[in-house]
C-alpha cells in the first residue's frame, strides 16, 4: 500500500499543479482542436495528465529502490526505462501535435524491445501447443513481443475519448492485474500494479467528471505499455496463469482496436489509421446521450461526456471480472473472450441502426 499512497499523493499533486498553472502553459499543452471527429469538450483543456502518472511511478519506484526488500527496486527501474520512448512519443506529440501515429508505434515498438532485452519480457507461450513451439524460436517470440505491446498500447489511445474512460478501465485491468499477481506470489507486479493504480486514480479525480485535464496521448501509450508488459510478465514468471488472462482482461480495447481496422479496411476501404467519428464510445455519446442531456452550451457537453463512459466501464468490467476470477482456466478464458466479442457485435450494430437496448437509454 505504500506504493500505491505515494504514487497517489505525486500523481494528484502534479496534476493539481499542472491545473492551477494552466494558464501559463496552455498555448503549448492544452488541446484547442475542439472540432475534430474524435472532440468532445467544449473548451481548451491541458492534455498532459500523462506526465503525473509518470512522475508518480518513478516516485514510488525510487522509495521500493531504496527498501527493495522483495527485490521489485530494480527491474521497476528498468522498466519505468523502458517505457521512455513510448511515453516521450506521445508526449512531444501532446505538446507539438506533429508526431504521426506511425511514429508513436514506431516508438512504443522500441520500447517493447528494450524491456525484451532488460527483463525479457516477452511471450514464450500461448498455451497452444504447436504454437507454443513456433514461440520457442527467439526471433517469432520477439516480433510477436513487440507487436502485442505495441498494440495495446494504441488499443487503450484509441479508447481515451471521453473523461474517465481509459483511465477507470486501465484502473480495473491494474486492480485484476495485482489480485492474480498476489494469488501466485509475484511481488513484482503487485508493486507496479498498485503504484499504476494510484498514480491513475491521482490523475483520475481530476479528470472525471469535470475534465480539467486530459490524459494525452503520452498518458494513454505509457499506461497501455505498463498493462502489455505486466500481463506479459506476469504469465513469462508464473506457469500456472494462463497465457490467455492477459488477452481476456485486455479484450475491449483490443477488440474495439480489431474491429476499427476491419470498419475501416474492409467495409470503408481507407486507411487503418484514419480518423473516424464510429467507435463504440462515439456511437454511444452521439445516439444516446446527444438526445438525453441538453443543449450546446459548456455545461450539458460536459455532462454528456462524462455520462459516456459508465457504460464502457461496465463493457469492460464484463471481460475483467472474469478473467480475474478465471485466470488460470484456459477453456473458461476462451469461452468469455468470444462471448465478449459476440456481444460487442451485437450491441455495435444496434446502437448504429439506432436499436439501442432499452437498458442503456436515458430518459430526460
Amino acid at each position: 500500500m505504500q506504493t500505491f499512497s505515494i504514487a497517489f499523493a505525486f500523481s494528484f499533486l502534479i496534476t493539481l499543479m499542472v491545473i492551477r498553472y494552466s494558464s501559463v502553459h496552455a498555448h503549448i499543452t492544452a488541446d484547442w482542436d475542439l472540432n475534430g471527429v474524435q472532440k468532445f469538450h467544449a473548451r481548451p483543456v491541458p492534455r498532459v495528465g500523462g506526465l503525473g502518472i509518470v512522475l508518480a511511478l518513478a516516485a514510488a519506484g525510487v522509495v521500493a529502490f531504496f527498501r527493495d526488500s522483495k527485490g521489485v527496486g530494480v527491474p521497476l527501474a528498468l522498466l519505468l526505462g523502458s517505457a521512455a520512448p513510448a511515453f516521450m512519443a506521445g508526449f512531444i506529440e501532446d505538446l507539438t501535435k506533429r508526431v504521426s501515429p506511425r511514429e508513436r508505434l514506431l516508438a512504443t515498438m522500441i520500447s517493447a524491445i528494450v524491456a525484451a532485452y532488460l527483463l525479457d519480457a516477452r511471450i514464450v507461450r500461448i498455451d497452444v501447443s504447436f504454437l507454443d513451439m513456433a514461440l520457442a524460436i527467439p526471433l517469432i517470440s520477439g516480433i510477436i513481443t513487440v507487436l502485442a505491446v505495441a498494440g495495446v498500447a494504441n488499443a487503450i489511445n484509441i479508447i481515451d475519448g471521453f473523461n474517465g474512460l481509459a483511465s477507470m478501465v486501465a484502473m480495473m485491468m491494474f486492480v485484476s492485474l495485482a489480485y492474480v499477481a498476489f494469488q501466485v506470489g509475484d511481488p513484482l507486479i503487485v508493486t507496479v500494479s498498485f503504484a499504476m493504480i494510484g498514480a491513475i486514480l491521482g490523475f483520475f479525480i481530476w479528470n472525471f467528471p469535470a475534465g480539467h485535464i486530459f490524459l494525452g496521448d503520452g498518458g494513454a501509450y505509457f499506461i497501455g505499455f505498463m498493462l502489455a508488459e505486466c500481463g506479459i510478465m506476469l504469465v513469462l514468471r508464473n506457469p500456472h496463469v494462463s497465457a490467455w488472462y492477459p488477452v481476456l482482461m485486455l479484450i475491449y480495447p483490443i477488440f474495439e482496436t480489431l474491429f476499427s481496422i476491419y470498419r475501416r479496411r474492409v467495409l470503408k476501404g481507407v486507411p487503418a489509421g484514419y480518423p473516424d467519428g464510429v467507435h463504440l464510445h462515439t456511437l454511444i455519446y452521439q445516439r444516446l446521450m446527444r438526445w438525453a442531456v441538453g443543449s450546446k452550451d459548456e455545461r450539458h457537453i460536459l455532462r454528456r461526456n462524462s455520462m459516456t463512459s459508465p457504460y464502457l466501464w461496465f463493457l469492460s468490467l464484463l471481460a475483467v471480472l472474469p478473467a480475474t476470477l478465471f485466470w488460470n482456466n484456459r477453456i473458461i478464458l476462451l469461452i468469455f473472450i468470444g462471448l465478449f466479442m459476440v456481444l460487442y457485435v451485437r450491441l455495435y450494430w444496434k446502437i448504429v441502426r439506432f436499436r439501442s437496448p432499452r437498458w442503456m437509454i436515458v430518459k430526460k
